[in-house]
């Protein structure tokens, strides 16, 4: 049976608001060859059996036993892929049309392993009100700075992932995810064209300031294994970069 070339893995928990329009940019994808494993991790099925009636036969959905998490859930749609190449996805942002048709001819083009793309922030009307640009070359004492990759803009070949996966944080969990990788020597690439949606939704997790500051300083001290002095350090700096690269996307929106 042929592969799919790229599988795209979508972690869902409480998204029904957005969740059409993000499958449907990815389902009129300019490029075909994909396949959608979505991953449900909520323990209310209502909108499981929306989705399966909805999406029959058009996109995997896998059915977590138990709140997972959205970078354990990534996991297990990582270990289900048998594809050459893993996009993700927020289960509430949407794709340009020819997002994957540009970021796959990039790859094979350069024989990259990481591209990731520059991309539009959103409110939950989907009016633009930001844009985080890109740069070419990535490093990790760039990266250590400031977290400056959209999630949803990632395409990575599958090998990369076999032995490095999603670490087990409420948020953060890409983040810490892509400093591995650079330690270890993997080039991260940026395309400079905003092919994504991110949407800024302050009910997410993801704005919860406290979390994303215990998560920070957790990043820091257990994973790339910094002093308590330093880890605070660096979780203080991050969320300054934060404040600024906010402000810089607001001053950044290309209509």
């Amino acid at each position: 049976m042929k592969k799919n070339l790229v599988d795209v893995i979508i972690p869902y928990y409480k998204k029904r608001k957005f969740i059409n329009k993000t499958i449907s940019s990815i389902l009129n994808q300019s490029f075909k060859n994909i396949k959608i494993i979505l991953i449900y991790d909520d323990k209310n099925l209502n909108d499981y059996y929306f989705l399966k009636k909805r999406y029959k036969n058009k996109i995997k959905i896998i059915l977590n036993k138990k709140n997972l998490g959205v970078g354990l859930s990534r996991n297990k749609g990582i270990n289900f892929s048998n594809s050459e190449y893993i996009a993700f996805c927020d289960a509430d942002d949407t794709w340009k049309r020819d997002k994957l048709a540009k970021q796959i001819k990039y790859m094979k083009s350069k024989n990259l392993d990481f591209l990731h793309t520059s991309y539009y922030l959103i409110d939950e009307k989907n009016k633009k009100i930001g844009c985080m640009n890109v740069k070419d070359d990535l490093s990790y004492n760039d990266l250590i700075r400031s977290c400056d990759i959209g999630l949803s803009t990632v395409v990575i070949k599958k090998k990369i992932l076999k032995k490095n996966l999603f670490k087990d944080l409420k948020t953060k969990e890409d983040y810490c995810l892509w400093l591995q990788l650079l330690r270890k020597g993997v080039k991260i690439k940026g395309l400079d064209e905003p092919l994504v949606n991110w949407r800024k939704n302050d009910s997410s997790l993801s704005s919860n300031i406290y979390q994303k500051l215990t998560d920070a300083f957790k990043l820091y001290n257990k994973y790339e294994n910094f002093n308590v002095v330093l880890s605070l350090f660096f979780t203080i700096r991050l969320s300054v970069n934060f404040v600024f690269k906010k402000f810089n996307q607001k001053q950044n929106i290309r209509l």
